[in-house]
């Protein structure tokens, strides 16, 4: 077998063979990270690359550098598993990754789009607050404002998170020192805990702790086709009364039961004697 030679532009070179080749019609594999590309320090994380092509060997390059070159999975299922273990501060940063054929000539694809890996921790924590306080009904457009500390001045994004999920629920530029991120039409499903970070849009990809939680309750409503549902008129039986009439009848009872406490008052006193007669 031959050896290859990789230089930093992921050019490889065996010894007494031609060079790679880039092939146009290899279609580009697809890099993500698991279970996410923000990550706590100490943590792992693996990066995952795909390809439908098979019998071919992967390489992981992390800005222009070589990490790693994996077989894949026994050349059949298209995809190799680089596993990034305690992660480190000098661990985030692009990450990309490329196929070749084995057979001769090997063929080069183009490289995946860029997977950004991102490590939090290295700068104070911002803060997320949400106007609608309590608990939303579902329909509803809840907006959540992540805002950095005051002593933060380099170019910077946010993302949004939420506890349980794998990715970022969103990732957007700052209108000066925050951002608004808006979920609109919220479900039952998008009621959690929820934090955002910020993190250096160039090298070396610094990222701040993530925000305190804050939950969000949503509470469901009645489907739009329950309210247009009509029931017909019920008649009421003969015999049936209803409340009003019922509190009409035991306000006249008691009138009756008056009125006539007065008229045996008046009888008893045109009974008794006057006062003084013989």
């Amino acid at each position: 077998g031959c050896s290859c030679l990789m230089d930093d532009s992921l050019t490889g070179l065996c010894v007494g063979q031609s060079s790679w080749m880039t092939d146009e019609t290899l279609p580009k594999p697809f890099l993500n990270a698991w279970p996410s590309w923000i990550m706590p320090p100490k943590s792992n994380v693996t990066l995952q690359c795909h390809t439908s092509t098979k019998n071919v060997n992967f390489v992981l390059r992390k800005g222009r550098s070589i990490l790693e070159s994996l077989q894949s999975l026994a050349s059949t299922e298209g995809v190799a598993e680089f596993h990034l273990n305690d992660l480190k501060t000098r661990n985030a940063g692009p990450y990309t990754c490329k196929y070749y054929r084995r057979e001769l000539p090997q063929i080069s694809s183009q490289p995946s789009d860029i997977l950004l890996l991102l490590v939090t921790g290295e700068f104070p924590k911002p803060s997320l607050q949400a106007p609608q306080r309590g608990v939303v009904t579902a329909g509803e457009t809840v907006t959540l404002q992540c805002q950095r500390p005051d002593n933060i001045f380099m170019p910077i994004k946010f993302a949004l998170l939420k506890a349980g999920a794998a990715e970022p629920i969103r990732v957007q530029d700052p209108a000066g020192k925050e951002t608004d991120f808006s979920l609109r039409s919220v479900t039952v499903s998008d009621a959690g805990n929820y934090s955002c970070v910020y993190f250096q849009i160039g090298a070396p990809f610094l990222t701040s702790q993530p925000s305190n939680f804050l939950e969000i309750q949503v509470r469901g409503s009645f489907p739009e086709w329950l309210h247009q549902v009509t029931f017909p008129p019920t008649v009421p039986r003969r015999g049936d009364y209803t409340t009003g009439n019922l509190i009409r009848l035991g306000l006249a009872a008691i009138i009756v039961v008056i009125m006539g406490a007065f008229l045996v008052e008046a009888w008893c006193s045109q009974k008794e004697p006057p006062r003084g007669s013989v």
